[in-house]
């Protein structure tokens, strides 16, 4: 199965909204972090050789229409040669917003990995080496993270052509994504979902 649709937007810019949203249009399953964690002993090694340098795409994403989120959007420019003809995602937000949210959850969370459960501890392992691998490694301080953020999204422009890209803010709701897709736009609500304490109950296993 081809990845049609690849979110090249990193964690905390509403990817869980936009996983929802693409399920909805019948353009899944989508992948995200979550799949992850509820695939820890298949999906992280996979993720982990991936991040190493020897990424097996077709292993990571079997059974998967779409993928959005880390691990996903540290490979945009891999993917993007990998699956040419997929669309992309730039999932974002102002830098200030972003880096608050992305401070007070995953940032958090991964600063602390090493108090975590020892059933974790491959995970947040690979889970940080993502993330710093995508242009955000222990110790930034804020205006390091916005600086960082706003690094990583003006590559994505740069790597991705303009006719297979969208910029997108969830806030934005179902119609530039559809027009983007080339779906019809749902009758129901554009999903929003995941604040912060829907993520930590989300990492504790309670969602």
């Amino acid at each position: 199965m081809a990845v049609r649709i690849i979110g090249a937007g990193v964690g905390r810019t509403g990817t869980y909204s936009l996983k929802l949203a693409i399920n909805q249009l019948g353009l899944g399953p989508c992948h995200h972090m979550e799949e992850v964690l509820h695939h820890m002993p298949v999906q992280v090694p996979l993720w982990k050789s991936a991040a190493d340098g020897h990424p097996d795409w077709e292993g990571i994403y079997q059974g998967y229409a779409s993928a959005v989120d880390w691990p996903t959007a540290c490979f945009f420019r891999e993917l993007h040669a990998t699956y040419p003809d997929a669309r992309f995602v730039l999932t974002h937000r102002s830098a200030e917003s972003w880096a608050d949210s992305f401070g007070a959850t995953i940032y958090k969370l991964i600063a602390g990995r090493a108090e975590a459960p020892p059933e974790m501890a491959d995970w947040l392992a690979m889970a940080s080496a993502v993330i710093a691998r995508t242009g955000f490694p222990d110790g930034l301080d804020r205006d390091g993270l916005m600086k960082a953020f706003t690094a990583h999204n003006e590559a994505v422009r740069r790597t991705i052509p303009a006719d297979r890209l969208l910029v997108f803010e969830v806030k934005d709701g179902w119609g530039p994504l559809c027009e983007f897709l080339g779906m019809p736009v749902p009758s129901t609500p554009f999903p929003r979902t995941n604040d912060r304490g829907e993520f930590w109950d989300r990492v504790a296993g309670k969602l």
